[in-house]
């Protein structure tokens, strides 16, 4: 065991979910050991009644993750805590699972979930099993260098009982098994494609459904760190081989999982591609109207109004967040949850861990098909013509924190009264700035909190709507 007495001076930060940054830039063995004594500190320091001295550590297929992971447990170990570690990549929500159901005290994941090949990231779990909350992320960031690191050599933390390598995918299949009516799904006889961006959800689906009648079919199931050139994020600009081979051989569906499995997009049998805020509200439709579930929905402020719509019509409790699951997982953790969702793909389910689950919300998707019997062109015309049409768009433009931080200061001291020609009926700022007009469309701006990026975002009735919110978005940028 050693210790480190000259930590770097290198400033981290917690942005949205976690601390990432560029491997080998700020993403570096020596920055990892920081971080991971500094939590170390913080949950020795804060015990949890009920809860082991012990954490759960995965990771995703990133460069060196599973070195990364390692350099994690090695920390936790020469702290004294019993560690958990996954063997393979493995999807956020398993391990945010094994956190609660082994009574962790909390866990890591390594992992930069949708974010380019060249991040890496430390994800903070807490005991409940969700994502760590902004107060506990920040109090983690002022135990930074408190203490020299200290790490333990895996095999030396193994061979005193620290360390245990355990699989926790199996667990985490069984769990997201019993959210859906599996003998439903076992006659199905549903043809359902799975693109894995390369990450971590890789073979995932041909495992959940391997004793059913459904046939499933995987695409990018290979383990490149560079993701095929893309970065793993289930949106349409990534889903041009997906499109190309469904164009070629037609299935029921296509879902499409992030780096590390936790956010879902999908596309239709012929290759069409779903918004992630279709993909949200088919599955609260089936919740509500197929089920008979009731309760809460909470969602950011980035999400579709036709959930808005949805809730107003069917009486359910409506509470919009800021961009972040870990706005929304305390609300889960409060119960009385019918659904949680966020624009980038997200979903949180009731009766599940309080985490977003790209694979358990894709097996309730997949149920929505069996139950019905309708495609899922079907089911998004029969939501439009209740709900009326809902067209969106987003650009990401990269932009100097100071410049989009300046950005956003004048749009919320000088707020247009107009969105084009059309009223504006109500801002909201609690996260950016959303600019909302009196006929339904809305334009928002804010900054990434992992990248100097400014995001801007866009819903309307029409298409070339979309595109004229997103230009008057980009003229904005230009002011400042």
């Amino acid at each position: 065991m050693s210790a480190s007495t000259s930590p770097s001076t290198q400033a981290i930060r917690f942005g949205t979910d976690g601390w990432r940054a560029v491997i080998a830039e700020g993403f570096t063995f020596e920055n990892v050991a920081r971080v991971a004594q500094a939590a170390a500190d913080y949950w020795r320091d804060h015990p949890t009644p009920g809860r082991q001295n012990r954490v759960a550590i995965g990771y995703d297929r990133r460069f060196f993750s599973d070195r990364f992971a390692e350099c994690a447990a090695e920390v936790f170990a020469a702290n004294e805590f019993e560690v958990i570690l996954t063997p393979v990549a493995t999807p956020t929500p398993a391990v945010s699972l094994a956190v609660r159901d082994r009574s962790c005290i909390g866990g890591v994941m390594i992992t930069a979930s949708h974010n380019p090949p060249m991040f890496n990231g430390f994800k903070l779990k807490s005991h409940y099993g969700g994502s760590s909350d902004p107060e506990t992320c920040q109090a983690v960031e002022k135990y930074l260098d408190r203490s020299p690191v200290r790490r333990m050599p895996a095999a030396e933390a193994a061979a005193q009982g620290r360390l245990d390598k355990l699989d926790l995918r199996p667990a985490h299949a069984r769990a997201i098994r019993k959210l859906v009516d599996f003998d439903l799904l076992g006659s199905a006889r549903l043809r359902l494609a799975h693109d894995a961006l390369f990450g971590a959800a890789a073979g995932a689906f041909e495992d959940l459904l391997k004793n059913t009648r459904c046939k499933v079919t995987s695409l990018h199931t290979e383990h490149d760190v560079l993701f095929g050139g893309l970065s793993p994020e289930p949106i349409p600009r990534n889903y041009g081989p997906a499109i190309e081979f469904l164009r070629r051989r037609p299935h029921d569906l296509c879902l499409v999982n992030d780096g590390d499995a936790d956010r879902l997009g999908a596309l239709d049998g012929r290759g069409r591609p779903l918004t992630t805020h279709q993909v949200v509200c088919l599955i609260l439709y089936h919740l509500h109207e197929n089920r008979g579930l009731t309760g809460r929905v909470v969602k950011t402020l980035t999400l579709t109004s036709m959930v808005d719509k949805m809730c107003a019509a069917w009486g359910l409790p409506l509470l919009e967040t800021g961009v972040g699951f870990k706005y929304i997982c305390p609300e889960m953790i409060k119960g009385d949850v019918l659904l949680g969702a966020e624009e980038s793909g997200g979903i949180g389910l009731p009766g599940h861990i309080p985490e977003r689950d790209g694979l358990a919300a894709g097996l309730v998707l997949l149920e929505l098909l069996a139950r019905t019997g309708r495609s899922v062109g079907q089911l998004l015309r029969q939501l439009e013509r209740r709900f009326g049409p809902h067209r969106y768009g987003r650009q990401d433009l990269h932009l100097p924190q100071d410049r989009t931080a300046r950005l956003l200061e004048k749009l919320r001291s000088q707020p247009p009264d107009r969105l084009g020609r059309t009223p504006v009926s109500d801002i909201k700022t609690f996260d950016g700035v959303k600019i909302i007009a009196n006929n339904g469309a809305w334009l928002m701006l804010r900054g990434s909190g992992t990248e100097p990026v400014l995001r801007i975002y866009a819903e309307a009735a029409t298409e070339s709507e979309v595109e004229r919110l997103l230009r008057l978005g980009l003229r904005w940028t230009r002011q400042v």
